[in-house]
């Protein structure tokens, strides 16, 4: 399988990425943000700060020549992830429905966090169980989700909210300010993932979890 990381001015997650798909035997490159076509079963918009962050999270980096690939990739139905800030360039390209905002606090946020599985009638969280918790890296600024009432219903209706911020009872937790604690989503078509947590940064027990490569093996075949 082949996987392509789209790599950004700003993009510190890269070779995280890479590594967690190298470690499920996929095929993973690194390609630039000005590659305007792009061979993969699987594209991955990394975390980061692309582009520093200027006017608003991934305000630039949507008009990268390598966000015409992701668009045509998607329009394939081909899979897209998209990681912290991947998550927000797929909002602000409109593959995705909603809006980030300023974490609740203002503060940056950076730890360990809980989450609840909502949906898994989709192929990234297809080896969870509904209601199971994972244990996964949260390291973001301006996390806090968005949409209107009416779609976040329609979301909930089509299972495109995935996962929650939670204790480790289940409980919700409000960690950000996101409406209903949305750590994660996907689109109508279930191809298109987007999730503030890093499931990057926890595939290995060493690095205190590995629950993140159990959920990104579900986007291998």
């Amino acid at each position: 399988m082949k996987v392509a990381v789209v790599l950004f001015p700003g993009s510190n997650c890269e070779v995280d990425t890479k590594y967690a798909f190298d470690l499920l035997g996929c095929d993973t490159q690194i390609v630039w943000h000005k590659e305007d076509k792009i061979d993969a079963d699987l594209i991955v918009l990394p975390g980061g700060f692309s582009y520093g962050d200027y006017l608003r999270t991934a305000a630039i980096a949507k008009f990268s020549p390598a966000m015409k690939a992701v668009v045509e990739h998607a329009k394939k139905g081909g899979y897209v992830l998209g990681i912290c800030n991947g998550f927000q360039m797929l909002l602000e390209l409109g593959l995705l429905p909603g809006a980030m905002r300023r974490n609740e606090s203002m503060s940056f946020i950076s730890k360990y966090q809980p989450l609840k599985v909502v949906a898994n009638s989709n192929k990234f969280l297809s080896n969870l169980e509904v209601g199971e918790i994972v244990n996964i890296p949260v390291a973001h600024g301006e996390g806090n989700y968005f949409t209107d009432d009416k779609t976040l219903k329609e979301m909930y209706q089509n299972e495109q909210v995935l996962l929650k911020y939670c204790d480790e009872k289940g409980n919700d937790v409000n960690i950000n300010g996101s409406i209903d604690s949305i750590a994660g989503i996907c689109d109508k078509s279930k191809k298109i993932f987007g999730l503030m947590p890093h499931p990057e940064r926890a595939c290995e027990k060493i690095l205190n979890s590995d629950d993140g490569l159990k959920m990104l093996k579900g986007l291998v075949w």
